[in-house]
C-alpha cells in the first residue's frame, strides 16, 4: 500500500470543484468528494496507471469530468492536480 500526499494546489482545485458543484445543487459537492475519495483509495492500492506526461500519470474520476494527475515517488503517490478534462490535453 502506498501513502497519499496531495499538493496544496491540488487541494485548492478540489475545493473549487466542490464549491462549483454545490452552487449547481446543494450536496453535489459532497458527492464529487466521495467519488474522488474512491479514486484515491484505488491510487493507494494500485497506482500504476499509464504515464501521460513525462512522469505524471492520470486517473479519471468516475461520473465527473475531472482527472487526477499524480506521480509515484518511492512508496508515495503524490497528487499534483485535479483538473477538469477540458483543461487537459492528451498525448
Amino acid at each position: 500500500m502506498y501513502l497519499l500526499e496531495i499538493e496544496p494546489r491540488a487541494l485548492e482545485e478540489i475545493q473549487q470543484a466542490i464549491d462549483y458543484y454545490d452552487e449547481q445543487q446543494p450536496g453535489l459537492g459532497l458527492k464529487f468528494l466521495t467519488a474522488l475519495e474512491k479514486e484515491f483509495s484505488i491510487l493507494i492500492d494500485k497506482p500504476k496507471f499509464q504515464i501521460r506526461y513525462a512522469t505524471v500519470r492520470c486517473l479519471k474520476i468516475k461520473r465527473y469530468p475531472f482527472m487526477v494527475h499524480f506521480s509515484i515517488e518511492n512508496e508515495i503517490v503524490r497528487v499534483h492536480a485535479v483538473l477538469h478534462t477540458s483543461l487537459t490535453r492528451s498525448n
